[in-house]
């Protein structure tokens, strides 16, 4: 059995500070395979922010895992946001990411975040087809024994959430992997979780996104979802904070 604790949207700057010290227990109390953080690690990229996250982080008991959300490229310096965006999230990758041994799933990255777009609101997601290409390379080289979890930032579709990803060519990238196997998309973005079904073809492919861990709550508490994955079946259990693990 492989077990990933999934949160996003953690937004040091704005974090919850009883959520994070809610979620370390249980952490410790759990060991996970996994703690797979899909983005929004900071509320505004700054130094400061990435600094206490790498502490948090740090001292985690699991090996970590990092996808990048919009909120941590640089908010207030334009300069660095188009020259070198992922610069403060790869130092802070380099510090406390540790490699896991999943022997049940194969994880992969898909970037959906842009350093510019052409349209306003640049917080939303957006698929390039080079990031698509190195996602599907991945998906390729997983072994064909397991299943494929993709994991990214922003919802490739919208969930109905008061949130919405805006994900350009999330759709078509959503057609790609489930043509290419697979069998679920891990996201955050919303800052409430769901858990719903993408029939495509003559199957679908399933969609989970995780809360938030920061002040910045939507519909529902914080919270972080337990997946677990046995004999090539996938189950996700949102964890809700104040309401315990529940298993």
């Amino acid at each position: 059995m492989t077990r990933i604790f999934h949160v996003s949207d953690v937004h040091f700057g704005t974090e919850d500070r009883d959520a994070l010290a809610w979620f370390a227990a249980e952490v410790k109390a759990a060991s996970p395979d996994l703690v797979l953080v899909t983005g929004d690690l900071t509320a505004a990229a700054r130094t400061s922010e990435f600094a206490a996250a790498g502490d948090w982080l740090a001292g985690l008991a699991a090996p970590v895992r990092i996808e990048p959300g919009n909120h941590d490229l640089p908010v207030y310096n334009p300069v660095l946001r188009l020259t070198r965006p992922y610069a403060r999230l790869a130092r802070l990758v380099a510090r406390v990411g540790r490699p896991a041994v999943l022997d049940d799933v194969s994880l992969v990255s898909l970037k959906t975040t842009a350093r510019a777009q052409w349209r306003t609101n640049w917080s939303l997601g957006h698929v390039g087809r080079s990031a698509l290409a190195r996602t599907l390379a991945e998906v390729r080289a997983a072994p064909a024994s397991r299943p494929i979890i993709a994991a990214c930032h922003h919802p490739l579709v919208d969930m109905g959430t008061r949130t919405k990803g805006s994900t350009r060519g999330g759709a078509a990238a959503l057609a790609a992997l489930a043509e290419a196997g697979v069998t679920a998309v891990v996201s955050g973005h919303t800052h409430d979780p769901f858990d719903r079904m993408w029939p495509h073809g003559d199957g679908a492919v399933r969609l989970i996104g995780a809360g938030t861990l920061s002040e910045r709550v939507r519909e529902t508490m914080p919270s972080y979802n337990r997946i677990t994955v046995v004999d090539g079946e996938i189950d996700n259990f949102v964890v809700s904070h104040g309401e315990g693990s529940g298993r």
